[in-house]
Order: C-alpha cells, then structure tokens, then sequence
C-alpha cells in the first residue's frame, strides 16, 4: 500500500472513530434558533450586469462583443461618442455581480458582492468594479455595488510558463453593496408564528413544542407537521414576536440526525453519520485488470527483391490478470466502524466503497438514506 493510500485510510479511520464515538452519546442538545428559521423571514438572491475597469491587460478581448457594446453605452451616457468597433477592452472585463439581501435588510446597510467575469478576461486581479445596480427576481433594484476587488489569488510569468494560484476570475467586494430599498418584514402586527425545521422531523418538533410551551406556562406551541410547528397567543405590538424569540431562541431541545450516507462520486468523498448500521449481508469483492498494448514492427523485404517493400506490421498483445475476490461478512447490527475495517483489509478504495455503498442500499442491508450527490 503506498504512503498516500496509507494516507489517506488513516484520515478515514479517525473520522470513523469520531463517528463512533459520536454515536455512541445521547442525542445532542442544540439550541431552537439553531435548528429552525421563521417562516417568511429568509434571504433575497440579488444579481446585476457590471463592469470592471483598471486591469494589467487580462481583461476582455475583443471577440468578447458584448464588452464593447458595454463600453460604448457606458461612454455615451458620459457624453463621450466612441465608435464600438474602435474600442479596445483589454483594461476592462464584463462581469456579473451577485448578493444576498439578508432579512430586516434596511437602506444604507452593506452587504457583500461577489463579482464573476462574463467574458474571456484572463484575471480580475486589480480590477474596480463600477457602480451595478442590483436586481430581485421582480426586477426592481434593491441595492447598489461598487468597489475595489479582493481575489485572494496572483498569477505570474510569460511566454506560455505561468504560475497561478487561486480562480483569478472571481473576486468580492467586502462591504461593496449599499441596500437602497426596504424589504423588513414588520412583525408588530404579528399574533401567530411559525418555525420551520431545517431538518423535518416528528420527534424534534415535538420536542421543540413542549420545550416553548414550558417556557411560555401555556399551551402556546403545536406541531403542525414533521417541519412546521405554530405558535399562537402573541401579544400585538412592537415587543410581541421579538421577545418572545429571544426567550425561546436558546432553549435546548434534543435532536437525533438522520441515519444517512451521502457519496460524492466525483471526487471519492463519503460522509456517513455516527448511526448509520447494517444489515447481515456479505460483500465479494475483486478487480479485473485488462492490458491491452500494440507495438509497432518494422517488415524488410528480402535482399534484391524486385517488388519488395518495406511494411509497418502492428503488434497488438492482450493481457488479462483477474485477482481473487475478497469476502466480508458482516452481522446484523454492524457499524460504520466494521465496514470500513473491512474494506480496508482487502484493499478497496474510496471509489469501491462508493460502489459497495450503493449495493448494499439495493440488497436492503444499509439501515439508512443514501444520497448521491
């Protein structure tokens, strides 16, 4: 096994124990407000179409056509007539500017701004991101951006030898957008709320309601479904919903994750929760190696032939070495632990773990959800 196998088998081997260890606690205790969010308070995604100006010729070029008829508009608002077929963009790069409006967002407040180049501009490194008016899905303007951007990332040399480090053609704007229009959701008028399990489940919600009705001495709280409970009986005014959030946003319930296995094929990552068990099944496991190579012979004719010539003859060899399968039996009730101990004695990586995953959810003895992401 080499060193980076080695590697990479103890990485899994301590995330496994942790794991263990994890499962073998009782249910974690979590705060309400870390586990639900209040239906109707959530983000806005904002987007915009903008221009960044002051790069070391990485920016655009000129087959970008867009970036010219960018700059043309940008110049003839200015009162400057340029012809767009004259203009060069080496200095500039077309982008897209994108934000998160937060919730109770009001004008004035600073968001960050994450700036995207639309175009073929080389790196933004440098560059300062002109005033971008920033849209909803409404279409009205919600904030403004501009700004010098933070890319966190170089590139250098030339002639073809470049050392670069880090995506050079996205950058932020900390701080960059101003929100201009006042999206706070009023909750004086409010009586009745709901919270919304980021996670649904029945227990937890039931949970969470009797926790608030506890606090609240009333039976203020009922469970709706697995992922909404209501809270009802909420005095009007300006004092009513905050306070009682901040009584009930740091009570502790217990909460108990779902068994789940998520596996990330293309890059051989996969995560599996502390109580995660399986099934009685057995596992064969083997590899075929197939080695196909094709040498290339050169044919002489013989000496002082007449219509000889000289051939190319390929030579193609076929080989093929199909080592034995590898057995792990596995009884009712195994953990993450075992498994993992398994495959590791005979060989399997993390891709063959992801396969085995996979068939032991078909063959009903993987007692959890898995996702394939």
């Amino acid at each position: 096994m080499s060193r980076l196998h080695r590697l990479a088998w103890l990485t899994v081997g301590l995330m496994v124990q942790a794991t263990v260890a994890l499962a073998d606690e009782p249910p974690r205790g979590t705060h309400i407000k870390d586990v639900t969010t209040i239906e109707g308070v959530r983000d806005n995604p904002l987007m915009g179409y903008g221009v960044v100006v002051g790069l070391n010729r990485t920016g655009d070029s000129q087959q970008t056509v867009f970036s010219t008829q960018t700059l043309a508009n940008l110049l003839q608002r200015m009162g400057v007539q340029v012809p767009a077929t004259t203009l060069r963009v080496n200095n500039m790069a077309a982008v897209f500017v994108t934000a998160t409006l937060p919730p109770f967002a009001r004008p004035g407040m600073k968001i960050d701004v994450t700036v995207s180049s639309a175009g073929d501009a080389k790196s933004l490194a440098g560059g300062l991101l002109l005033l971008t008016p920033l849209k909803a899905a409404d279409g009205n303007i919600y904030a403004e951006a501009q700004g010098p951007l933070s890319l966190g990332g170089y590139s250098a040399g030339t002639n073809g030898n470049v050392k670069i480090v880090n995506h050079l053609t996205v950058g932020r704007v900390p701080e960059g957008g101003i929100v201009e229009r006042d999206t706070a959701v009023s909750l004086a008028s409010m009586t009745t709320i709901s919270l919304l399990l980021r996670n649904p489940d029945f227990a937890a919600a039931g949970d969470i309601a009797g926790a608030i009705n506890k606090e609240m001495g009333k039976d203020a709280a009922h469970v709706v479904d697995s992922r909404r409970v209501d809270i009802t009986g909420i005095t009007a005014g300006p004092g009513g919903v905050p306070e009682i959030m901040a009584r009930i946003g740091n009570l502790s319930v217990s909460v108990n994750p779902p068994a789940k296995v998520v596996v990330n094929e293309r890059t051989g990552t996969i995560v599996m929760g502390g109580n995660v068990t399986l099934g009685a099944c057995s596992i064969l496991h083997g590899n075929l190696a197939i080695e196909i190579a094709t040498r290339l012979e050169v044919s002489q004719p013989a000496p002082l032939s007449p219509n000889g010539q000289t051939v190319v003859a390929p030579q193609t060899q076929v080989q093929a070495a199909e080592t034995p399968a590898q057995l792990i039996r596995l009884q009712e009730g195994a953990t993450v632990e075992e498994l993992v101990r398994g495959l590791q004695t005979i060989g399997a990586t993390a891709r063959d773990v992801a396969s085995i995953l996979q068939a032991i959810k078909e063959a009903g003895a993987l007692d959890a959800d898995l996702e394939v992401i």
